[in-house]
């Protein structure tokens, strides 16, 4: 769990405190220190004359395990969606492609090279950078 520090704000020439943006963002998702502070704190507060039950300790462990395997998973699933797209992106090149754009409009014309700038490579066909999702057809070029 990560504590923001509260930040002064400014004063101005008059006196009065400039309104600065909001810099925190809520933390959406539980990580492994989430699950640590929230086991410390129930040890911590537990009833001396009732202990924690050691097969609640020992499936809250394997919960941690569990989640962290999960998010690993995860974690590695997208690399490997990643270098698949770029893969299949890099491939594109030199191939006659059809493609739609998020607009409707619809086209065809030679991939002639791959950024791989953004989230989706995108594939260079004449003066338009099309993202690979937005690729509908391929055709291989003619053998010379």
């Amino acid at each position: 769990m990560t504590i923001q520090p509260i930040v002064p704000q400014p004063v101005t020439a008059t006196g009065t405190a400039q309104q600065a943006a909001a810099v925190r963002a809520p933390v959406q998702s539980m990580d492994a220190n989430v699950f640590m502070t929230l086991l410390v704190a129930q040890l911590k507060n537990q009833n001396p004359s009732a202990p924690m039950d050691t097969n609640q300790m020992m499936a809250q462990t394997i919960q941690l395990s569990m989640m962290e395997k999960m998010t690993e998973l995860t974690t590695n699933s997208k690399e490997g969606f990643s270098l698949q797209m770029r893969s299949a992106a890099a491939q594109l090149i030199g191939h006659s492609v059809g493609y739609t754009l998020a607009d409707g409009t619809t086209g065809t014309g030679i991939a002639s090279s791959v950024s791989y700038a953004g989230a989706v490579p995108a594939v260079k066909v004449g003066d338009l950078s099309i993202p690979l999702d937005s690729i509908t057809g391929l055709t291989a070029p003619a053998a010379s």
